[in-house]
């Protein structure tokens, strides 16, 4: 029904600036939170940036004053900004929409907890 595309990936040298982005398409009417979440070898996914669907925002520690989550709400996409990048910030990063809701034939239906199929970011030192 709803599928989440996340682009911007790639390989940065430490100290630089990648911008991901995330789209969410279907026939959307409206999404509430959105995020981004990351999982580096051999370790559990954690939240990166959270915002929600009014433009408030959250950051892990670890991001705060080099990560910046913003969304277009009219684009049903999220970005992600991330300066200063360190290698420790290596991981696939992936979008997430807790609800996400639709127009269908029957009605409205919404859907939960929805995944992009991640993209990665390398750092090198």
């Amino acid at each position: 029904q709803v599928q989440l595309v996340e682009s911007g990936g790639g390989l940065v040298q430490a100290g630089g600036s990648l911008r991901l982005s995330c789209a969410a398409s279907g026939s959307i009417v409206s999404i509430n939170n959105m995020a981004w979440y990351r999982q580096a070898p051999g370790k559990q996914r954690e939240l990166v940036a959270a915002i929600t669907s009014i433009g408030s925002t959250n950051y892990a520690d670890s991001v705060k004053g080099r990560f910046t989550i913003s969304r277009d709400n009219a684009k049903n996409t999220v970005y992600l900004q991330m300066n200063s990048l360190k290698p420790e910030d290596t991981a696939v990063y992936y979008c997430n929409a807790d609800q996400i809701r639709t127009a269908q034939a029957m009605g409205v239906v919404d859907v939960f907890g929805s995944w992009g199929q991640g993209t990665q970011v390398t750092v090198s030192s």
